[in-house]
């Protein structure tokens, strides 16, 4: 139903917003073009503290470019337009005895990859105040983010249509068919956790309401072909209690379902399953999730504090081809407030409280620099034929960015985190990140 009702609903869209078309203020395609050069260079360390399997540490380092161009749009009621990045990694540092499970960098034999490299064009069009991308894409959207937690940015192929021509209201929906992992340079198809077969349809369709200047509700519906129905609820409120100081609440909700293959025995045994912990044994998708947080934000200081609790039928699922044959096509965020360093406390019967400070020095003449420091504690982990299990994580970062100077917008980050579990490996990690973009348009 879904599939016939997406295309219908963008035909009506178009055919209503090109009654509204008019040349917006944009100059032209030349004219607000504008290209930048990303560089990042990211040191990782990995020791897993028990365990069996070897090696047990993991170190490496790495040097990525990210050069992207974005064309502006041709005048007039229809406006045409192109962008494109092109990536580069250079391993600066790895080895075969201690290149294993960072995800930043490809395998090329039984060690890093020297280099590698991926390009990705994306042709646009903007009618009124809505546009219509196709190519390259990197979501950024509850159902579904485009993972930036290594050297070089995960990225998908489809179409995205974003409209923003009603007050207040952001409507998206597309479709994505190809994934590019983060430490890979090849498209696969998509994917879940456990699943060694893939999906070239993932449809999504949403909306982002400002009900008042402090109040924003949200609704998107994802499906992932022959996986997965995912419907997700959000809340976002922002009380200003003074000049200085606001609470913010933020309340999630996702509701995932099997769908197709995974609906069935046969489905699941030919690859179209899930890992970990399902109600019947059997890889199926069934979950609830919900998270309600609450942050006290005054001057420099912000406070956190909140509770997720997950479904006991599955694990929470959002895209990732972890588990496809090119394991550089793993690695994935999902929008959840958990989703940390390690671990992201999604597994199934999983209950989470945690809590989070951070602070920006500004207020102490020291603009750019802040710290944060988070804790979470998972309990009630499901687990077949066992007693429930346990995880805690501890993470910590202080970052900073030049703010004046030759190199104006440097930035430096140093991460620390700490997990314990009992669902699998104990593990310290440090990460040492530099970050400078140049304008180059």
């Amino acid at each position: 139903m879904f599939k016939r009702a997406l295309p219908t609903a963008i035909l009506l869209a178009t055919g209503s917003l090109g009654a509204q078309a008019a040349d917006t203020a944009s100059h032209g395609f030349l004219e607000d073009s504008k290209a930048t050069l990303s560089m990042r260079t990211l040191y990782f360390n990995t020791d897993n503290r028990d365990g069996p399997d070897a090696p047990s540490k993991t170190e490496e380092a790495a040097q990525g470019f990210l050069l992207r161009y974005e064309s502006g749009f041709t005048q007039g009621p229809v406006g045409f337009g192109v962008d494109a990045q092109a990536l580069l990694g250079i391993t600066l540092d790895s080895g075969a005895g201690r290149h294993v499970g960072s995800g930043m960098i490809p395998t090329d034999g039984d060690g890093a990859a020297d280099t590698w490299s991926s390009f990705g064009p994306t042709a646009k069009m903007r009618i009124a105040q809505t546009e219509f991308r196709y190519g390259t894409l990197m979501p950024k959207l509850p159902i579904l983010i485009a993972n930036d937690a290594r050297l070089l940015p995960q990225s998908f192929t489809g179409t995205q249509i974003t409209s923003k021509d009603i007050d207040g209201l952001t409507l998206t929906g597309g479709l994505l068919e190809h994934a590019v992992g983060r430490a890979s340079t090849d498209r696969t198809g998509l994917s879940v956790p456990g699943g060694t077969q893939d999906s070239n349809k993932f449809y999504f369709a949403g909306g982002d309401y400002n009900v008042t200047k402090s109040l924003k509700a949200q609704y998107y519906f994802a499906q992932l072909e022959d996986f997965y129905n995912q419907n997700f609820f959000g809340l976002t409120h922002t009380l200003a209690i003074d000049s200085g100081s606001s609470l913010t609440t933020d309340l999630r909700y996702f509701r995932t379902t099997s769908s197709g293959a995974n609906s069935s025995a046969a489905g699941r045994a030919k690859g179209y399953r899930t890992s970990g912990y399902t109600e019947d044994n059997n890889g199926e998708i069934d979950n609830n999730t919900w998270v309600a947080m609450v942050t006290y934000a005054n001057n420099g200081h912000a406070v956190s504090l909140g509770h997720q609790r997950v479904g006991d039928g599955s694990n929470f699922v959002q895209p990732n081809q972890g588990s496809l044959v090119d394991k550089g096509a793993g690695g994935g965020s999902v929008y959840l407030p958990t989703d940390q360093m390690i671990q992201n406390f999604a597994r199934a019967g999983e209950q989470t409280n945690f809590g989070q400070y951070s602070y920006d020095f500004a207020p102490l003449g020291v603009p750019g620099l802040k710290a944060t420091i988070i804790y979470l504690k998972g309990s009630d982990i499901k687990v077949r034929n066992a007693g429930d299990q346990s995880e805690w994580e501890r993470d910590m970062t202080l970052s900073y960015v030049l703010q004046s100077g030759a190199l104006k917008g440097l930035g430096v980050a140093l991460r620390n985190a700490k997990s314990n579990t009992d669902a699998g490996r104990n593990v310290d990690q440090n990460r040492v990140i530099l970050n400078y973009t140049i304008s180059l348009l």
